[in-house]
């Protein structure tokens, strides 16, 4: 039990020792990794946040859209709606209501009322009005996807950071004990033990990095699909809507 209350304060000492005894590269090394570590943690932390936060509001978004039988319908809600979803969404129909002719003085009587305009478009219009959105999404996806570069980077690079230093380490330990003419574990453990201590570090940056990394991926995806689904229902709408048109002239 007292060993392993202690166990803690040795491990850390033996890390301390290993950094002491490792050369300006082996520190060099450590140095630079622990300030990657830092800025992944940054990421991570920031991106998670701004993420869940996009995620969450993108489903509601996508909630209230479907309720309603209009493109036009959620235009109020969709004001002041920061969402991926929502900058998709108001994009189409700013798009719409140029093709409609319409003002931006008549904008604002449609949000109060809640009346909007339905004309004719032609298949070149809606083909456009597709284009637009799919902008709207991979501009939409570059944003979401800000600084996720340098996480990916600090996945790969760390543990090719912590090899180099421990071979690194490892070369200069044995070119110690040449220099002292004799090899026993007294002249070779400090030199091996701040080279391991490389890899070690290598591997604390890189594998929270790479968990971190694998989770933001998976929730930027999920947000994507939203949008390239969104895209599809609202042009659905936009055409069942010319429908109805079509169909109350005749």
């Amino acid at each position: 039990m007292y060993i392993q209350a202690l166990y803690p304060f040795f491990a850390s000492a033996g890390a301390y020792y290993a950094f002491k005894e490792s050369d300006g590269v082996g520190k060099t090394v450590v140095i630079l990794l622990f300030l990657g570590s830092m800025l992944t943690w940054t990421i991570m932390i920031e991106k998670g946040l701004s993420l869940f936060r996009a995620r969450n509001a993108s489903e509601k978004f996508m909630q209230l859209f479907r309720k309603t039988e209009s493109p036009f319908g959620n235009y109020r809600n969709a004001i002041n709606d920061n969402s991926p979803l929502g900058h998709v969404y108001k994009t189409g129909i700013e798009r719409l209501f140029d093709f409609y002719g319409v003002t931006g003085e008549e904008m604002n009587t449609f949000n109060t009322t809640g009346r909007y305009p339905c004309r004719h478009l032609t298949a070149s219009q809606l083909e456009a009005l597709r284009t637009i959105l799919e902008r709207e999404v991979s501009d939409q996806i570059l944003i979401l996807e800000e600084k996720i570069g340098l996480l990916a980077t600090a996945v790969s690079v760390s543990p090719f950071f912590g090899l180099f230093g421990t071979v690194w380490g490892v070369m200069i330990a044995f070119c110690g004990v040449a220099a002292k003419g004799r090899a026993d574990i007294s002249a070779l453990a400090p030199g091996v033990s701040g080279a391991l201590l490389t890899t070690v570090v290598g591997l604390l940056v890189a594998i929270p990095s790479l968990i971190g990394y694998n989770l933001l991926a998976i929730t930027i995806r999920k947000i994507t699909v939203y949008m390239d689904n969104f895209v599809e229902e609202f042009i659905a709408k936009v055409k069942l809507e010319q429908l109805n048109q079509n169909l109350s002239e005749e």
